[in-house]
């Protein structure tokens, strides 16, 4: 008698766990990083465009692909960067590849002797701007001085 309730419930759970919906990930065009100069201990704003690189002190950094998740989802925001750093000869030196993670800017950020960099977002300009909640419009007839309850009825 409990192998043939067992067999049910199993099969409903395979079904729950297959037919699960998850969240597509968003491509941005543009990437969002911070970087430290620990010299002059002066953190910096920038963005690059995907598949472009933009120098920072004395490293390059490449966005490859930045991802988010629709605002419905709890946020993830990920993006793969390559890191070379400029040697004096001006030649190249791979120093990072991986993904940085927005959410966790400790957990996989560019750590280097002189500049550190990290993800602090996606971006993309054509996208529409997201919902703004507003509250109910006030009451024309209430006197803001007064209190509420001290107003009188209609």
């Amino acid at each position: 008698m409990t192998r043939t309730l067992l067999v049910p419930v199993i099969g409903l759970l395979a079904a729950v766990s297959c037919g699960s919906a998850k969240a597509e990930r968003i491509a941005n065009p543009i990437a969002l990083f911070a970087g430290l100069d620990k010299i002059t201990g002066v953190t910096t704003s920038f963005e690059i465009p995907i598949g472009e690189e933009r120098r920072f002190g004395g490293v390059i950094v490449r966005p490859e692909v930045c991802y988010t998740r629709p605002v419905t989802e709890q946020p993830k925001t990920t993006s793969f960067v390559r890191v070379d750093q400029v040697e004096m000869d001006n030649t190249r030196k791979p120093i990072f590849s991986g993904w940085m993670f927005a959410e966790s800017p400790g957990l996989n950020a560019m750590e280097h002797a002189t500049y550190d960099v990290w993800l602090t977002g996606c971006r993309d300009p054509n996208a529409p701007p997201p919902a703004v909640e507003t509250g109910p419009a006030p009451d024309a007839n209430a006197n803001p001085d007064q209190p509420k309850e001290d107003q009188p009825e209609d």
